[in-house]
């Protein structure tokens, strides 16, 4: 009876044994596929011309019994794992499309559609750093221009210096493949706009921390939204320095507006002293920009389907049209909110990516 037992006891163990062996190697066969590697899984084709790869049947090895992980597979040399399809819908946000692309569309350099309403092929991106330039906030990856906005760049950088400022330090280009943003700018979708700070680049090199930290300098004196303000520079902070820097700017046959603050504007048209006026035409006032001014090119040759603005008035843009941006009335509100009433905000829909040019799917879809 007692030897019965034993033998009865011994039968338990084994079984009890195979099943945990059963079990562990049912975890390990979840793990391989969670992990991409199947039983049995034919192994992808490699490229003609390479070696065949020996057929391959993953089995779970033991070591005094105890169950190992098996190796992979390899995977044939120049084997690349297809990308997913992107499905584009019409009616959705294109900033959402734009926004999400990491790199530029590998196709000929072409600015598409205009400056509020297109994208960007083949765009190329200003390095974070030159010899006189640095690149700011570089974790919006807005540092994609058209090649032509990437060298003129280069080019009013590597003349900063001979008007007395340092270096720049370079806002805002486009996307990678332009289009709307999810924040901020209208403009800037088709890689021929660009921002430049007001302030000067400093003789060391800024850490990346300090790139999206550091704030630009207003060069204003106050308020704008008050009546009867002085809608003047701070002469604090503008210097002809600043002048200067835009002059150069301004005068490169590329260039097709730049944008400033109106009190900008008119520290420009008293600093112009000689009869070579005509650099002042291409100077804008607009909303905003005192922290920085904002340069546009012209469509550069060979980018079909890109739309130029009108030229801008003629004149140096000095007289009534710049009397009326400094006036009470583009500033103050007519019908200010009431004390303790909150400002009405209107939330603008999104452009749709039905209203971009076709050829803006092509951008998106190319790898």
């Amino acid at each position: 009876m007692t030897r019965c037992r034993r033998i009865a006891r011994t039968i338990a163990t084994l079984n009890f044994k195979r099943h945990c062996l059963a079990g562990v190697t049912g975890l390990l066969a979840a793990a391989l596929v969670a992990d991409g590697v199947k039983a049995n899984a034919p192994v992808p084709a490699a490229k003609p011309g390479t070696a065949p790869t020996q057929n391959y049947q993953p089995s779970v090895r033991t070591d005094s019994g105890v169950p190992l992980p098996v190796r992979k597979r390899a995977v044939p040399e120049g084997y690349v794992a297809k990308k997913p399809k992107l499905v584009l819908y019409s009616q959705f946000p294109a900033k959402d499309y734009f926004g999400a692309a990491a790199g530029p569309a590998p196709l000929k350099a072409r600015a598409i559609g205009s400056y509020a309403k297109g994208c960007l092929a083949g765009g190329a991106s200003l390095p974070p750093d030159g010899p006189t330039w640095q690149a700011m906030r570089l974790s919006r990856n807005r540092n994609w221009g058209h090649p032509e906005l990437i060298d003129y760049l280069k080019d009013l950088a590597a003349d900063a210096p001979k008007v007395g400022w340092n270096g720049l330090l370079v806002g805002d280009l486009a996307q990678p493949r332009g289009g709307p943003m999810l924040s901020g700018h209208a403009s800037h979708q088709i890689g021929l706009d660009a921002d430049i700070w007001l302030t000067e680049m400093p003789n060391r090199r800024l850490s990346a921390q300090e790139r999206e930290d550091i704030s630009a300098i207003s060069m204003l004196k106050g308020r704008l939204d008050v009546k009867g303000a002085d809608r003047s520079v701070d002469p604090n902070k503008w210097t002809d320095v600043h002048a200067r820097l835009i002059r150069r700017a301004a005068s490169d046959k590329r260039v097709a507006r730049i944008f400033v603050n109106p009190t900008i504007k008119k520290a420009l048209c008293n600093f112009e002293k000689s009869k070579d006026r005509a650099w002042l035409r291409k100077v804008r006032p607009w909303w905003g920009h005192h922290y920085h001014f904002h340069v546009r090119l012209s469509c550069p040759a060979g980018s079909t389907g890109c739309k130029n603005q009108n030229p801008p008035p003629p004149g140096d843009g000095c007289g009534e049209h710049l009397t009326y941006w400094l006036s009470d009335e583009p500033w103050v509100p007519k019908n200010p909110p009431k004390k303790g009433e909150k400002p009405k905000v209107v939330k603008k829909r999104p452009m749709a990516l039905a209203a971009l040019p076709n050829a803006c799917r092509n951008v998106l879809t190319a790898n």
